[in-house]
Order: structure tokens, then C-alpha cells, then sequence
């Protein structure tokens, strides 16, 4: 089982057109609505790999409304603690012409101290009930005392469970010494929460950072694949086959996959083809975390761990 915390749920929303620029007026031709944020996209993607998820997330408004229920509708056990905010849209435009992708991202709503406390609640009664990883994943709103990540990691460990996390900023920075068992970051978040620059040696930046986690880390980069430190020593997973043109959620997609493998008692190895099948099928379609199982199996099975 997977107990996944967001703190940055969405309303996401795909606008495909022919072109794009600054100033113009354009029909779309194809639009997509989901339930989304990193959280949600990593828990989408985790149940369309057959795992069991369970997600607690602040919602607010008619947008909460709208992410419960295309939650529930994707197999995910969603436990809202509603606000006061409205839950945040986030937009991409996704231009054939140019092939390119604008991205348009609300901050994540606010949250109370009274609703931060109802969302430990709501996490502390879920892991009392479900076996399995806890993750945390997706920026933390500003209004969340920078010390709420890592208190997050210590409830977990409170009650036996390993934990992921995949975040950034301040609030990564100060959770790292919590000791999370799992650290999955991309590459420029990495070089952030060790104040380096991003072209640093990936090994040689995961190797640190799983210094202070003691856990195994996975950093992420893009078309490029990924790396990986655990106590068995380094792993690079690559694919070589084409990549789509919807990236939006592969990042989280990732997490998905690697969580769902692991959760059912996968190799780090086998994990990171998984993760990475995942990342990559999701690419192929518009909208987070929405890709097809056999896409992902198929690519996975391609993928290459040294």
C-alpha cells in the first residue's frame, strides 16, 4: 500500500493548439481537465501500475469538488480536509507548431494551522490503518512553517513506515536531516538543496545528499535518464527511444512507478526500468499521469539499469 500526502493539489488543464505565442488569441483543439498536482499525478500514475493509494490533500471550493471526484473516478482513496482557499488551477498550452510547451502554475493554496493540523490528523489515521510506503511530493505552500515537511517525515516514522519524498526548496533542505528513506528529486533540485551547481556530477551529488538521508536517492534528468545510490553502490537507467511531446507529470509519473515496484517488493533495479516506463509513457499523451499500463510495460521492458 502507498499513503500519499498533498499538500499542492490541482486542477489541471491541457489546452492543445495549432501555435502559440505571446499576444495572440487561439481555439484550442483538443482540451484536458484532471485531478492533479505533483501528489496526485505520482498517485494516478501508482494505481494505473496496480498499487493501492490513498491520498489526503487540502481541497477547497468548487476546484476541490472537481479533484475528489476525478480522483475517486481514477481508483484513488482520496481523504480531503476542505478549506478555506479555493484548490489552484495550473494550465499548459501545448503548441503543435513549434512543438513547444507553456506552462502557467498557481502557487499552492494556503493552508491554515487549524487545516495543517487536520491534515496531520488525516495522514496519522492512515498510516495507523495501511501497511506500505508514505510519500510526500510537490512544493509546500508558503504557508506551512518550513519545518512542516520534516515533522511530516518524523509522523511517518512514528509509525514504522518508509518514506519517499520529492520536493524542493527550503522546507527539501531542512526534511533532509528527518532521514527520508527514499529522496526522488531532478537534477536542478538536487544541486538547489546542496547549493551546487546543477552541472555537477550526478552520482557525486546523490552520493551526498544520501549522506545526510542515510535512505537511497534517485535523481532524475530528464531525456537523460536517471541515477540512483542505494547501499548497494550507483545505478544510471536509460532509454533510447522516442520521447512524446506532453512531458508535464513525467516527473511525477516517475514516482509512481517507482513506488508502485517497490511497494510490491521490486529490485531498485526493476523499480527504475518501471519509474522510468512510466515517465516515458506519460510523455505520449496529453495530460499528468494519464498514460496507458501497456505503454509503460513496454518501455520498461527496454529500458537499460547499469
Amino acid at each position: 500500500m502507498i499513503t500519499i500526502l498533498a499538500l499542492g493539489p490541482s486542477v489541471d488543464v491541457t489546452y492543445l493548439v495549432d501555435e502559440f505565442f505571446e499576444g495572440g488569441t487561439f481555439r484550442p483543439t483538443g482540451v484536458y481537465r484532471a485531478a492533479g498536482g505533483k501528489a496526485i499525478n505520482a498517485a494516478r500514475a501508482a494505481v494505473t501500475m496496480g498499487a493501492d493509494v490513498a491520498v489526503v490533500a487540502p481541497l477547497g471550493g468548487a476546484s476541490g469538488q472537481f479533484v475528489l471526484d476525478e480522483a475517486v473516478a481514477a481508483g484513488i482513496r482520496l481523504v480531503p480536509v476542505w478549506a478555506s482557499a479555493d484548490t489552484r488551477t495550473c494550465i499548459s498550452i501545448s503548441s503543435a507548431a513549434s512543438g513547444l510547451l507553456t506552462e502557467l502554475y498557481e502557487q499552492p493554496s494556503a493552508i491554515t494551522g487549524d487545516e495543517l493540523a487536520r491534515l496531520h490528523e488525516g495522514a496519522d489515521g492512515l498510516l495507523a490503518e495501511r501497511p506500505g510506503w508514505f510519500a510526500i511530493s510537490g512544493g509546500i505552500p508558503a504557508s506551512v512553517p518550513v519545518g512542516g515537511l520534516a515533522a511530516l517525515v518524523e509522523l511517518a516514522h512514528s509509525h514504522g513506515h518508509p518514506v519517499a519524498v520529492d520536493s524542493h526548496g527550503p522546507p527539501l533542505a531542512a526534511a533532509l536531516s528527518a532521514r527520508p528513506e527514499l529522496l526522488k528529486i531532478n537534477r536542478a533540485e538536487a544541486a538547489e538543496a546542496l547549493g551546487i551547481e546543477p552541472e555537477a556530477d550526478a552520482f557525486d551529488t546523490a552520493e551526498r545528499l544520501r549522506a545526510l538521508t542515510g535512505g537511497t536517492v534517485v535523481i532524475t534528468d530528464g531525456v537523460a535518464g536517471s541515477y540512483a545510490v542505494d547501499e548497494q553502490g550507483r545505478h544510471r537507467a536509460e532509454w533510447s527511444g522516442d520521447f512524446g511531446r506532453y512531458p508535464v507529470g513525467s516527473g511525477d509519473s516517475y514516482l509512481g512507478g517507482l513506488l508502485a515496484s517497490l511497494d510490491a517488493g521490486g529490485t531498485l533495479g526493476d523499480s527504475l526500468r518501471l519509474a522510468a516506463g512510466c515517465a516515458a509513457a506519460n510523455a505520449l499523451v496529453p495530460g499528468a499521469g494519464r498514460f496507458a499500463e501497456t505503454d509503460a510495460l513496454a518501455i520498461a521492458a527496454e529500458v537499460v539499469v547499469s
